[in-house]
């Protein structure tokens, strides 16, 4: 039997130290920890990568502390709009949705697209079609509702400002969802959702739902599930370039992801981090900010739950 494991991101990008209350960095592990658990339960029992990213992600999007499902920031409509997708290391399929509001659970459907679909990305009203005829939970507006979500993007709409949930510009930081796995079957498998950037206008798309961006996952190489400032990461295609440094450069895994996180990215002005993994069951989560929500849990007894650096 090969070894197994998981991780997990709920965004890079933290409260800063002085303003996170024990509370709140326990509400936020505790949240980590029971979808770490679900997704490793599954591979424990023999069970898929891409069913272990996806119930793990799921947990992250029913959870109002990320910004993803549940917790979605407010687009300058005042609405909620999601972004998704997952990659299947062993076979190269993978799904992607964008610009859907309504679904409980968007990284269900962009896996729905993958399996149900000859498709690999769909947006909009054509993304909301599939939905319904695959018969997708939807919610209405009140079930993404979050005080704290709302007086966010009261402060800054009607501008023409946005804000990025891990921006050190806010006191309060929040981000994107992402799992990477390796089963039991040496299988890897990546998931990435969203709901993007506050107070967004004109169908912004960031780089969550975009394969070889922000999401990403080859058996040949690694699975990744990226977060941070999309624009950049969709510019310097991160998920995919730490792939290419693992095939082209003979890189390790620790090796790629702390070099395109830790040099790449900040030459071209992105902050952010990752979570990497191979088909050894090995996993990188680096990042460049304060802190990121991560956790990520092993066959071989090693197991982590952390929210800052150091």
């Amino acid at each position: 039997m090969n070894k197994y494991s998981i991780a997990i991101h709920g965004g890079a990008g933290t409260l800063v130290k002085g303003m996170m209350t024990s509370e709140k960095e326990q509400a936020y592990k505790s949240s980590l920890e029971i979808a770490l658990n679900a997704g490793y339960e599954i591979l424990n029992h023999g069970g898929s990568a891409v069913d272990a990213v996806e119930k793990a992600v799921r947990l992250l999007e029913d959870s109002p502390l990320f910004n993803a499902g549940k917790g979605s920031v407010f687009n300058a409509s005042g609405e909620h709009e999601m972004d998704a997708s997952i990659m299947d290391g062993s076979n190269l399929k993978a799904g992607a949705v964008s610009m859907i509001q309504g679904i409980k659970n968007p990284i269900t459907l962009a896996k729905d697209v993958m399996q149900k679909s000859e498709h690999v990305f769909l947006a909009g009203n054509g993304a909301m079609e599939f939905a319904r005829a695959h018969e997708h939970v939807f919610e209405e507006a009140s079930y993404f509702h979050d005080d704290f979500r709302h007086d966010q993007w009261q402060k800054i709409k009607d501008t023409d400002n946005f804000q990025l949930d891990h921006s050190d510009k806010i006191d309060s930081k929040f981000g994107t969802v992402g799992a990477v796995a390796c089963d039991q079957n040496g299988n890897i498998a990546a998931a990435t959702s969203t709901g993007g950037m506050t107070n967004k206008r004109f169908g912004r798309v960031g780089d969550s739902p975009m394969i070889g961006a922000g999401n990403y996952a080859n058996n040949k190489t690694c699975a990744v599930s990226c977060t941070g400032s999309g624009e950049y990461f969709i510019k310097g295609v991160v998920a995919y370039d730490v792939a290419c440094l693992i095939e082209h450069k003979g890189m390790s895994l620790e090796a790629a992801a702390s070099e395109v996180i830790h040099r790449r990215l900040l030459e071209i002005n992105g902050d952010g981090g990752l979570i990497a993994i191979n088909t050894k069951a090995e996993i990188s989560m680096p990042f460049n900010t304060e802190g990121m929500y991560r956790a990520c849990k092993a066959s071989n007894g090693e197991e982590l739950i952390a929210i800052y650096g150091g």
